[in-house]
């Protein structure tokens, strides 16, 4: 199978199973549960990308002061929680962590 036909077909299949959601939920009134469940997926989603590249290096945990990363994310997550503001918390997380990488030896 050729590399165009596997990306055209993934992409079908992309579109399709977001298109699912807003050809159901056009005609059908989901669930105030799901509802309420659905609104948790993006953080869960994001989380799950971010936490392993904090968290572990070379397939080890690692949890370190010294870890830029994790000091710009606990800067960021401190943003995100007071102001709400994602653009404002993406801004401060990576401008947080360049300096911290500056100022710290070895990083």
């Amino acid at each position: 199978m050729s590399i165009w036909l596997t990306l055209i077909l993934l992409g079908g299949l992309t579109f399709l199973t977001r298109f699912s959601f807003i050809a159901v939920f056009d005609k059908v009134e989901p669930p105030r549960n799901l509802k309420r469940a659905l609104r948790f997926v993006p953080i869960a989603v994001l989380s799950a990308i971010i936490s392993p590249e904090l968290l572990f290096a070379n397939g080890q945990f690692i949890w370190d002061w010294n870890n830029p990363k994790a000091i710009a994310a606990i800067i960021a997550t401190f943003v995100a929680l007071k102001t709400r503001n994602v653009i404002l918390t993406i801004v401060v997380g990576m401008a947080s962590f360049w300096v911290i990488r500056l100022l710290l030896p070895g990083k």
